[in-house]
């Protein structure tokens, strides 16, 4: 019986350290700034750690009425790769912090 209790003392702590280093690691991805380009630098964007757009950068000559449409695939394709590369910075920063232990599948920071 006491066999028992002591492995959900340490189920208990292990889940209450998990849920510690949650919170940190929610505090730092949120703290994260990435840059996605494209056009060959012509356009840049710049998300937080929550995925939200927080700076763009557009080359002057693409601000004419007829590269309306090349200016929109150009800054949907630089916010796409800065989507990328946050989601591979937060999962280098999950391994970091979690220290090895496994988030449950399907579980994400919002992003």
């Amino acid at each position: 019986m006491f066999g028992k209790m002591g492995d959900m003392g340490k189920m208990m702590k292990q889940a209450q350290e998990m849920q510690s280093k949650m919170a940190d690691m929610q505090q730092q991805v949120e703290l994260l700034s990435v840059e996605g380009a494209s056009g060959g630098g012509m356009v840049k964007v710049t998300l937080n750690g929550k995925g939200l757009i927080k700076g763009m950068k557009l080359d002057p000559s693409l601000l004419t009425p007829d590269e309306a449409e090349i200016l929109e695939d150009l800054i949907m394709a630089a916010h796409n790769d800065a989507k990328q590369k946050l989601e591979a910075l937060v999962a280098e920063k999950t391994k970091e912090i979690m220290g090895g232990m496994q988030l449950p599948e399907g579980m994400n920071l919002g992003l």
